[in-house]
């Protein structure tokens, strides 16, 4: 065995492993996605157009929200940029109050009724969601 190699761990001294195998990578992920959950319901008590029907509802709705932001929402943002930039940003927000919309017809458990409590929802989820993460510390 050459100097430096730790057969055991399969690894260089100093190397990191992958993400996959990361355990706190996957906390940090599994906290973020749980505070994300627990957001989405302090914003269904806060404002009375958004109702979700428990914690697992929550769960569910804050991967989809995700997902919905990350896919459809990216390439939204991509093909309204002119748009965003002379609206001097309100595009984006109704941008993300759609994505909150659509999120709520594809989970069960989860309703945004209208469009007022979508964007305004979408803007309080934003911060409760980053108040929580700096109160957990990320």
């Amino acid at each position: 065995m050459g100097q430096g190699f730790d057969p055991a761990a399969g690894l260089p001294p100093g190397a990191e492993r992958p993400i996959l195998w990361n355990f706190q990578h996957m906390r940090h992920w599994i906290l973020h996605w749980l505070l994300s959950g627990v957001a989405l319901v302090i914003v269904s008590y806060v404002l009375p157009g958004i109702q979700v029907e428990g914690f697992g509802a929550a769960l569910i709705a804050a991967l989809v929200i995700g997902f919905v932001s990350a896919t459809v929402g990216l390439v939204l943002k991509i093909l309204l940029l002119p748009f965003i930039i002379l609206t001097l940003g309100v595009v984006y927000f109704l941008i993300n109050g759609l994505m909150l919309k659509l999120a709520s017809e594809l989970v069960p458990g989860f309703r945004v009724n209208g469009c007022l409590p979508a964007v305004l929802g979408s803007i309080l989820l934003t911060i409760v969601d980053y108040l929580l993460n700096r109160l957990a510390g990320f």
